[in-house]
């Protein structure tokens, strides 16, 4: 079993970010270590936070001008959508197991997807002045002229020497 702790090694520098994932880290750990009397209430307020969460920084990205369908959204979508899921399956056919096969995975996912995706997010709210507590932009003429694309980090942009390629078909 994977177990997260919150450590300096998951901060980003910016408080309201931090503090979320914070907090995620300890719904995770209280799902990791619930009876399984316990596991769906704590499940629940992990999925609760997660969606409050991930929209967050969705809307922070929008505001910012990340593009919409970006990669660091399109994960969030993803892993909302497996969570929901999982929640299903546990809610409907007793499945326990699932939700703690998924918490383990969420332990050893949460860490990379911070150290990149976030602490990129991260790193251009800090370059364009973003105010997390009132949504304000300190420094506009640092936004993007259009919303970045990929990740949103250097490589996500497009190169004159680089054609874009088109993306890969998702199935549905």
């Amino acid at each position: 079993m994977t177990r997260l702790e919150w450590s300096d090694g998951l901060a980003l520098e910016l408080p309201a970010m931090d503090a979320t994932h914070e907090e995620f880290v300890h719904l995770l750990a209280a799902v990791q270590a619930a009876a399984d009397a316990a596991l769906l209430p704590a499940w629940h307020a992990l999925v609760d936070h997660t969606v409050a969460h991930f929209g967050q920084e969705d809307r922070w990205m929008q505001a910012t001008r990340f593009a919409a369908g970006n990669c660091h959204s399109l994960q969030h979508r993803v892993i909302l959508q497996v969570l929901g899921e999982g929640t299903e399956r546990a809610q409907r056919h007793g499945e326990l197991h699932v939700l703690r096969t998924m918490a383990d995975e969420l332990a050893a996912w949460f860490p990379r997807h911070t150290q990149t995706m976030d602490a990129a997010l991260a790193l251009h709210l800090r370059r364009v002045g973003f105010d997390p507590a009132t949504g304000e932009v300190a420094l506009p003429a640092h936004l993007p002229a259009t919303p970045l694309q990929g990740c949103g980090g250097a490589c996500s942009g497009q190169s004159p020497a680089r054609p874009a390629r088109p993306a890969p078909a998702i199935p549905a």
